[in-house]
């Protein structure tokens, strides 16, 4: 293998691509994804290129070991998991972002995000990637046998877990249906959007504040209404949301949604300014 830069980066650029879906698939977040990839090319650098025989197996095991601390450092610190990437919904979303979310899909990103994270890592990298347990056991630290049990406990999880609805049409009419109706301030149109058991959670500067049940998530959709001047349609992560703007032009919350059977069954509100700045 050549070490001449210009000859490492080609090779680099060829594997970039299948890097940033591993790491997506394993952070769910494209932000995320990026500075794990960006940080396996800067280990690269500083390697002996000529001592690595597998290129794509040796970058793998980097966006791996990256990716799996990550998702370890997110159990410890949970308050510190912030890695939407916000896209214009009425501007067309980067050619590469859309085929990810194709690819994935929130439904199936939900579903990962119930595992622990050395059962997403086996799930992701063997199911998902075709590598080898005996690979995969290198980076978990555990035997190629015990690594093929935390694959099958992670596959059973998978398969045993209802998946919500995908960001498809009707989605995208629920969530319009939803804004059009929190700015009119229309409660009765609030609740035939809203599933019965709604859960509410928003993200204060003082905290998480959870609320379930339509006839409240309704009756704060329309007190909250009042301080928006407009809304900004956009994707969350590939997810069908919104962005609230003051009359000022300045946000006042970014909001995510899950909906499943026409309904809104999750909605997510941030609304501390440090996390609003924060979203990319």
């Amino acid at each position: 293998m050549t070490d001449e830069p210009s000859g490492l980066a080609e090779m680099f650029e060829a594997q970039r691509d299948r890097l940033r879906a591993v790491a997506y698939r394993m952070l769910g977040s494209h932000a995320d994804a990026e500075d794990v990839v960006q940080e396996a090319w800067i280990r690269l650098v500083r390697q002996d290129a000529t001592a690595i025989d597998n290129l794509a197996g040796w970058l793998t095991t980097v966006v791996g070991r990256l990716s799996l601390d990550l998702l370890r450092s997110r159990r410890a610190h949970p308050e510190s998991e912030y890695g939407l990437v916000v896209t214009p919904a009425d501007e067309p979303a980067p050619d590469e972002q859309a085929l990810l979310a194709d690819a994935v899909g929130v439904a199936l990103l939900v579903v990962l995000d119930s595992l622990t994270p050395s059962e997403r890592l086996a799930f992701v990298l063997h199911d998902m990637f075709a590598v080898p347990f005996q690979e995969i056991g290198q980076i978990l630290g555990k035997s190629p046998d015990a690594t093929k049990m935390i694959a099958s406990r992670a596959r059973r999880k998978v398969r045993a877990t209802d998946r919500p609805a995908g960001p498809g049409r009707e989605y995208r009419q629920v969530v319009a249906a939803f804004r059009a109706a929190a700015l009119a301030g229309d409660f009765e149109a609030l609740l035939r959007v809203l599933d019965p058991n709604v859960k509410l959670t928003v993200d204060t500067p003082d905290g998480m504040i959870v609320t379930i049940g339509a006839t409240e998530v309704a009756a704060g959709a329309r007190r909250f209404s009042g301080e928006v001047a407009s809304h900004r349609p956009v994707l969350l992560d590939g997810r069908p949301g919104h962005i609230s703007l003051r009359a000022d032009g300045t946000p006042l919350s970014a909001v995510a949604f899950e909906v499943a059977e026409g309904r809104i069954t999750a909605i997510h509100i941030i609304t501390d300014p440090a996390k609003l700045a924060a979203l990319h």
